[in-house]
């Protein structure tokens, strides 16, 4: 989903033979999710760590313009802004508020909450567009990479932003510093664009870690993507590697449902091999940046 053509997986949109995502279960956690018309009927189910309300919405828009790189069908533009896996049903939890903000428990518990929904709704990728970068949690064993891995051990596939902390080295976010998840930044910050109020380029967040991981482990397209905004039939521009992660979960949908039996450790191996290296530091690209077309052949 964008303006540009690396940003949308053409034939993605409804009423293509090719993979969609269907019946594959993605949990989103974010500030939550406006049930726009691009994938209203596909939000499978809402939970609120925050507020506690029960049906779905989102104060602050970041979490629907990720769930609509993830699942958007292009209904209210006429197919012009289409998600990566339209097909694809999703579990929106919101564990950030409308600034953006949250606190460590409410990631856990949404964390917490995934695992015991997982069954009910085929949940098998998690999408953690959330990151932290104080010192206290930039450790392996701090609370956020346990929560994370803990799901990556269940057989989950979790998908984490790398940070808009770069361009030095050490600055990958928390939990993106695990070094089980799938780490993703952003393959075009060589562009200067708005990322959260601030003009900005060169910001992805770069390996290592403090435990010597080489991060992030694949880039996607992440500058000036357009997506669902928190109003009705409306889109909106961010950009960040919040916006590189849901186009790799989309993928993954698309993946899934070609092979269900994939384990998550599968999925890492075959994003690896089949990464297109872009010629940059393994620090800032990974492995390369990923090609829907080649993983899914």
């Amino acid at each position: 989903m964008g303006q540009t053509p690396s940003a949308h997986f053409p034939g993605s949109g409804s009423g293509s033979a090719r993979p969609s995502g269907r019946g594959i279960g993605v949990a989103v956690l974010d500030t939550g999710c406006f049930p726009h018309e691009d994938y209203q009927e596909r939000i499978a189910a809402f939970f609120d760590m925050v507020r506690r309300r029960r049906l779905p919405y989102d104060d602050n828009g970041h979490g629907t313009h990720v769930c609509g790189i993830i699942a958007g069908d292009g209904s209210a533009s006429k197919g012009r802004f289409c998600g990566i896996a339209p097909g694809c049903h999703l579990i929106p939890v919101k564990v950030l508020d409308k600034r953006g903000g949250g606190y460590v428990s409410d990631v856990l518990a949404g964390l917490h909450l995934i695992l015991q929904q997982r069954d009910r709704f085929n949940i098998r990728i998690v999408n953690v567009s959330v990151g932290s970068f104080s010192g206290r949690n930039m450790s392996e064993t701090s609370a956020l990479v346990r929560g994370v891995e803990e799901i990556w051990d269940a057989g989950l596939v979790v998908v984490v932003a790398a940070g808009n902390m770069g361009p030095k080295r050490g600055t990958i976010t928390t939990p993106g510093i695990s070094r089980k998840v799938i780490t993703v930044g952003c393959s075009d910050d060589d562009q200067v664009v708005n990322v959260m109020g601030s003009r900005m380029s060169d910001y992805s967040g770069r390996g290592p870690t403090r435990s010597c991981v080489c991060k992030p482990d694949i880039v996607a397209p992440g500058a000036a993507i357009t997506s669902c905004s928190n109003q009705s039939g409306c889109y909106t521009i961010k950009s960040g590697t919040s916006m590189a992660t849901p186009y790799v979960s989309g993928a993954i949908a698309l993946l899934l449902e070609q092979n269900p039996e994939m384990s998550n450790r599968d999925v890492k191996l075959l994003l690896r091999e089949r990464a297109v290296d872009l010629g940059l530091p393994r620090n800032q690209q990974g492995w390369g940046l990923l090609d829907i077309p080649s993983l899914l052949k």
